[in-house]
């Protein structure tokens, strides 16, 4: 990001208008004019915390679905993917390159949740041509967040 107020708030968005400010030698009302101009103008979509599920108790599973679709005339690629990313299941959508076309991260309360959601919603979409689906197992770093490991002896594990 070019703008370094949209950089710091990409990582600190809890920071208060006036903390903001102090860091870029800016004052609050410029800070304040900024961040309302790009919300309304869509550059700021949201603000969320990253949560690490497992200490928040959550115990719903997390799916990467890559997607191969058939690119539809007048629209390419996306107005499928936004029609995809309408779901509620999806979390986020993304057009990749290589042997799929889109990446869809799905949540659900379990595998079967997230099976149905492929067997019965996403698969059946006329244009989509095949899934691969992959299951996280495991959050080491999400949005630029490192998830602290705690192990018993402070060192890593060995395999012959």
């Amino acid at each position: 990001m070019k703008d370094p107020l949209l950089k710091l708030l990409s990582t600190k968005a809890r920071y208060s208008s006036e903390d903001l400010a102090e860091a870029l030698s800016l004052s609050p009302e410029e800070v304040d004019s900024k961040i309302a101009a790009w919300e309304k103008e869509g550059t700021i979509l949201g603000y969320h915390a990253v949560v690490d599920a497992e200490k928040a108790g959550e115990l719903g599973v997390s799916a990467f679905i890559e997607v191969k679709v058939t690119p539809e005339r007048g629209g390419g690629f996306d107005r499928m993917a936004m029609r995809i990313a309408r779901f509620d299941q999806v979390d986020s959508c993304y057009l990749i390159s290589g042997g799929y076309d889109l990446l869809v991260v799905v949540d659900g309360k379990g595998l079967r949740e997230v099976a149905r959601f492929v067997s019965e919603k996403l698969s059946t979409i006329d244009g989509v041509l095949s899934t691969a689906t992959h299951f996280s197992l495991k959050a080491y770093k999400e949005k630029g967040f490192v998830f602290e490991q705690e192990s018993d002896n402070g060192r890593l594990l060995v395999s012959p």
